[in-house]
């Protein structure tokens, strides 16, 4: 089984991640840093470990199930 992940489609309100056999939804408001990101960055993520994606040419890293359950895990800013 691939579990390379794989952008899938991409709309206004997020983007469409395949890890797997599981498909997973980022929704723009849950994680922004995406929102403006060009698709061929979006695009071009990594599996480090595993529970764990980076997209390196955005210097984004985040735990699987931080997708999974966004709510579980709150954006938190830092002024």
């Amino acid at each position: 089984m691939d579990q390379n992940p794989h952008v899938q489609k991409v709309t206004r309100q997020g983007f469409w991640l395949l890890l797997g056999e599981e498909e997973l939804f980022v929704a723009f408001k849950d994680f922004p840093w995406f929102a403006e990101a060009p698709i061929g960055k979006l695009t071009h993520v990594e599996l480090p470990q595993p529970q764990h994606l980076y997209w390196p040419e955005l210097d984004v890293d985040l735990a699987v199930e931080s997708i999974r359950n966004p709510a579980a895990f709150p954006l938190v800013t830092r002024s």
